[in-house]
């Protein structure tokens, strides 16, 4: 175990998993449209884990996924899921309760 911190493990830091239904392209929109918002309000901060349900069932299932897309904030607590249109990048934001960059500035 190396003395450095897990970026997961840091206070201010987040971590996504974000479960796509393969490449179709409601599923690319949905995974450029994460990237965006966490780029954008998050740059620097945050891990995101892109899981095909189709590639990885079983940790569709551990997770109680049942249709995609849908993401899943993972840390900092409390856990979060949004599902559905993830184009929507104010929607992300209030669903996941993640202040805006804009907010945290001032």
């Amino acid at each position: 175990m190396s003395g450095s911190a897990e970026l997961s493990d840091l206070p201010d830091r987040y971590r996504f998993r974000l479960f796509v239904a393969g490449t179709a392209p409601r599923s690319l929109r949905a995974v450029e449209a994460v990237r965006r918002v966490c780029e954008t309000h998050l740059a620097g901060r945050y891990e995101l884990e892109i899981v095909d349900i189709y590639q990885q069932p079983d940790l569709a299932e551990r997770d109680g996924i049942l249709a995609a897309p849908i993401l899943l904030k993972l840390a900092p607590h409390p856990e979060r899921r949004i599902a559905g249109d993830l184009l929507d990048a104010e929607r992300i934001l209030r669903g996941l309760n993640i202040q805006p960059a804009d907010e945290t500035q001032r």
